[in-house]
């Protein structure tokens, strides 16, 4: 008879975060207990090939095997196989992701194989011995993946985006924390530094001068927000940041509610600091070259 498991766990936290989270397949040596490293051998869009190697065993042994692993996104299923089957005959793997709620996930593993005759445990035994360790890795998982929503995150702790000008963060986000109708982070500015003019046609922007003194021009009217103040921005504004006094700012914004995709949130309406030109921003040029650019259109300032 076939080996069968079908084990389940629940998450609390939105199915995007649970996906991506139990998919870095980088980061499997610090989401499972059991995996010492991982080396992706291949990878496309939606398919990895990779090397899984183990901790070593009560016997000192090391277990290392090739697998194949391919996702559908839309569907929420990811199917998996050992290419080096080792003491299997063969091993398919099917995880589900099932939304219950926006911050409720419910995460399936089911589990086929056969042991090979010369195996040191036959399929009955090995059956008991997946059951007991899928139900420890999904406790351990989900600790893992419910304490990251809790992560308290540094300004330092993720990358700076620094193409529109000054020195960018996103800190609380769906990618770090999971967050699911908006976003924050912050930025600093020198003196004399700007973040290019850009709108948002999904999310209103929360703006707060936590040092220094800021220029936001709104629409092209200019307004001044001191520290310990705070700014709203509508959707659809176009607003450029400058740090118009001597000394440095640090100004914390928050936009909710997210974009339907992240590149759809960010509408660029002049070049980047370095003189680059965003397609959004070369595309509204066109269409203000070929329209007259009317008063109060998302156009290019060249000036």
């Amino acid at each position: 008879m076939i080996g069968h498991t079908d084990n389940s766990v629940e998450i609390a936290a939105p199915l995007d975060f649970v996906w991506t989270r139990t998919n870095d397949l980088a980061n499997w040596p610090r989401l499972f207990s059991e995996y010492a490293t991982v080396e992706i051998l291949d990878q496309t869009g939606n398919s990895a090939t990779f090397r899984l190697t183990m901790h070593p065993d009560e016997q000192g042994r090391v277990w290392s095997w090739v697998s194949e692993r391919t996702w559908d996104r839309e569907a929420g299923v990811v199917r998996a196989r050992r290419v080096e089957t080792g003491p299997f005959e063969f091993m398919n793997i099917t995880w589900t992701y099932q939304e219950l709620a926006p911050d409720l996930t419910r995460m399936r593993w089911v589990q086929d194989f056969w042991m090979r005759p010369d195996a040191p445990v036959d399929t009955a035994g090995m059956t008991d011995r997946i059951n007991r360790n899928t139900v420890q890795q999904m406790a351990l998982i989900r600790a893992r993946v419910e304490g990251a929503r809790r992560a308290v995150i540094g300004f330092g702790d993720v990358p700076a985006n620094r193409k529109r000008g000054g020195d960018l963060r996103t800190m609380v986000a769906p990618g770090t924390v999971g967050s699911s109708s908006g976003f924050c982070g912050a930025v600093r500015l020198g003196p004399g530094e700007s973040v290019s003019e850009h709108y948002h046609p999904y999310s209103e922007e929360y703006l707060f001068v936590a040092e220094g003194t800021l220029r936001v021009d709104l629409d092209g009217e200019p307004v001044e927000v001191p520290a310990e103040h705070a700014l709203l921005i509508p959707r659809n504004v176009r607003h450029r940041l400058t740090n118009a006094a001597g000394g440095p700012a640090l100004a914390v914004f928050q936009l909710s509610p997210l974009a339907p995709a992240p590149h759809l949130g960010h509408v660029d309406t002049e070049p980047y600091p370095d003189g680059t030109v965003p397609p959004a921003a070369g595309a509204a040029a066109a269409a203000g070259a070929a329209t007259g650019a009317r008063a109060g259109e998302h156009t290019v300032v060249t000036a």
